[in-house]
């Protein structure tokens, strides 16, 4: 059965790659790159700083909801690969964006060639290098992922795509070449809206829907 991504290499991989560091998304920070026009990378909606309560591992909440304007796209889906499950998918979509995020702060470009298209990972690479000739290094962390909602869905030929609404909670530093804060907090966190589209060639052999456009709720 088809998952965003297999549990089990979900499993393994967190275990030897997630970071866990500490910090305040304030919007000076380096954002998400664009990877196609009219993309835009994730942005923080305002809200109030939440103290970071020191967890070592981010949390997430079980799985969301379906919008109704995602059903006969997930119906078309289905019909197309029957193994498919929401809530596997809705699981794995959590378990990806932890990933990306991580892997993009922490410039892990080879695992970000991994979960995105080529377009998106070439567009991780070039922000990545942006802030290494800056000399800017980010300390971030994901606290939770409060909720997963898929908002769309479709079928294009054999190439199903899935939206879906992302709504968590970041801290994050961004320190100089000398590891001074330059932004952020180490005490505060706030939310985040964001809102991923996962594509994926159904019966094909790779199991696993890759990160396809990024957009601000």
């Amino acid at each position: 059965m088809f998952y965003v991504i297999l549990l089990a290499m979900v499993a393994g991989f967190l275990a030897l790659r997630l970071y866990s560091v500490l910090g305040k998304r304030t919007g000076h920070e380096q954002p998400l790159p664009k990877a196609t026009e009219g993309a835009r990378a994730p942005l923080t909606q305002p809200a109030a700083p939440r103290a970071v309560d020191g967890a070592s591992e981010p949390r997430a909440l079980p799985a969301g909801t379906i919008e109704p304007a995602a059903a006969n796209g997930l119906r078309a889906i289905v019909a197309g690969e029957p193994g498919f499950d929401v809530n596997q998918f809705l699981a794995g979509a959590q378990s990806a964006y932890r990933m990306v995020l991580e892997a993009f702060w922490a410039a892990d470009e080879e695992k970000l060639a991994w979960l995105a298209e080529p377009d998106v990972a070439a567009a991780f690479g070039e922000a990545i290098a942006a802030r290494n000739t800056a000399g800017h290094r980010l300390d971030n962390r994901l606290v939770v992922i409060e909720r997963a909602t898929i908002v769309d869905a479709g079928l294009d030929g054999r190439v199903g795509r899935i939206t879906v609404r992302l709504d968590g909670v970041v801290s994050a530093v961004t320190r100089d070449a000398d590891g001074v804060v330059i932004a952020g907090s180490t005490t505060d966190a706030i939310e985040t809206h964001d809102v991923w589209t996962f594509a994926r060639t159904l019966k094909s052999s790779d199991p696993n829907w890759k990160l396809a456009d990024t957009d601000e709720a």
